[in-house]
């Protein structure tokens, strides 16, 4: 693996504050070792990029904190032949923590300022298996699917019905869902055709918006 800057913060990230709270799939403490999150994080927040909270990254998004990041990717439990669906690029930590755990990620986001952000950092880091995608998330992207794995980062009234039907069988999808000011983690898994939901506690997330979202005529 390349070797980034200030790999002893992030190594102290991956003990503290991820494997201490009971993240144990070895290929997601790996790959947290090894993306540098500073280079997601614009500065000056980005000397605070290693600490456990989430931080602005402008256009009032924010970038999850270290531990919500590896949580949702251990409930999404990507594998390396998987294609992944992300609603919700930000600045691409999730999209690029993602692409090395799985063959390919396409992830959308609906602002442009946002997105471009998200395809400038990725290609910093020499990630080519990651799309970024200017639209509305909430309709999902079925040119690319269906997928294995859908994740939603941002907290949804529901789960976007056409993101359940882009589900493959077997797929997985995770999502914080609930209010707008606080959702709970929900996993849902497609089998024989049945979707199966589990849920996994509180967390807060910046508003889904679009058509299947807080703004949209199905929300």
């Amino acid at each position: 693996m390349v070797e980034f800057p200030r790999a002893d913060e992030r190594a102290r990230m991956v003990e503290r504050q991820i494997a201490a709270r009971g993240i144990h799939n070895p290929r997601i403490l790996a790959v947290m070792r090894q993306i540098p999150r500073h280079i997601f994080v614009p500065p000056p927040y980005d000397q605070s990029a290693y600490e456990d909270n989430p931080l602005p990254i402008g256009n009032g998004q924010t970038i999850s904190q270290p531990y919500i990041v590896a949580v949702m990717t251990e409930l999404l439990d990507p594998k390396p032949e998987d294609t992944i669906l992300e609603i919700g690029a930000g600045c691409g930590y999730q999209a690029a923590i993602l692409a090395a755990l799985a063959k390919k990620v396409v992830t959308i986001e609906r602002i442009p300022s946002v997105a471009e952000l998200a395809r400038v950092n990725l290609a910093a880091l020499g990630i080519g298996n990651a799309s970024v995608i200017i639209g509305d998330g909430t309709t999902g992207y079925p040119a690319a699917g269906p997928f294995d794995g859908i994740i939603i980062t941002a907290g949804t009234p529901q789960v976007p019905k056409p993101l359940l039907a882009q589900l493959a069988e077997g797929g997985r999808l995770v999502a914080p869902a609930g209010s707008r000011d606080i959702q709970e983690l929900v996993r849902i898994v497609k089998k024989d055709s049945q979707f199966t939901e589990t849920y996994h506690g509180g967390v807060r997330f910046v508003p889904l918006i679009g058509e299947y979202g807080w703004e949209g005529g199905n929300a």
